[in-house]
């Protein structure tokens, strides 16, 4: 069984300060085995990681769309911000990827999703994200996982780590795949194994926010 990361960033993303490089120590230091790298409407750090090791690192995305976000694997052509959903589907799809949707249900963050829109789209990704380790409230990964039930969607579940050290508190556990066509087909199998980040863990992605903020104004 491989250990699957699905959902992380780096020092691309407007929010985060970790480098591919320290990114992928933190993988191999923690046994995981494969890193889908997904910063917000980037493909610059995945690709960069990728480019230092391509047996671990998955180029990937997190896409805002009109409505939340969207989750992307096997990402080739960068996605921009602010398309809506069904045309963001529409490029991913294109391009062959496989499709999740982010902390699907936390009303605390942009990316939340109103149940009619998700519903809207669920006959067209691949999955939802039943686990968010930096979902604040438990209930949000709860109303996910029972969503994903009640319409027999496949789930994912990620660490949405921003900082190294949160690396690999949620992973899925995978049979075999090399593509997202073989993703699909084993996603359903997959054994999650979780845990939840305190709320001071946000305060690392807050500071390189406000730190990249400053920086762009000296």
């Amino acid at each position: 069984m491989l250990k699957v990361e699905f959902h992380c960033h780096t020092n691309a993303s407007k929010d985060s300060l970790t480098s591919p490089e320290d990114l992928i120590k933190a993988a191999r230091k923690k046994g995981i085995d494969r890193l889908i790298v997904t910063d917000h409407n980037s493909i610059a750090g995945a690709q960069a990681a990728h480019s230092l090791a391509p047996g671990l690192i998955i180029v990937g995305e997190e896409i805002l769309t009109t409505r939340g976000e969207i989750l992307a694997a096997f990402v080739h052509e960068e996605i921009p911000a602010r398309l809506s959903p069904m045309e963001t589907i529409k490029r991913l799809k294109a391009q062959g990827a496989f499709i999740s949707v982010s902390h699907p249900f936390d009303e605390l963050r942009e990316g939340g999703w109103e149940q009619d829109d998700l519903l809207e789209i669920i006959p067209f990704v691949d999955a939802i994200e039943v686990y968010n380790s930096r979902c604040m409230f438990p209930w949000f990964n709860s109303r996910a996982k029972e969503f994903a039930e009640k319409h027999n969607i496949a789930g994912t579940v990620g660490s949405d780590a921003h900082a190294a050290f949160e690396l690999g508190r949620s992973l899925l556990l995978l049979e075999q795949f090399s593509s997202a066509g073989e993703m699909r087909k084993v996603v359903r199998a997959g054994v999650p194994r979780v845990r939840w980040s305190p709320p001071w863990f946000h305060l690392t992605s807050r500071y390189a926010s406000i730190k990249k903020k400053l920086l762009r104004l000296i």
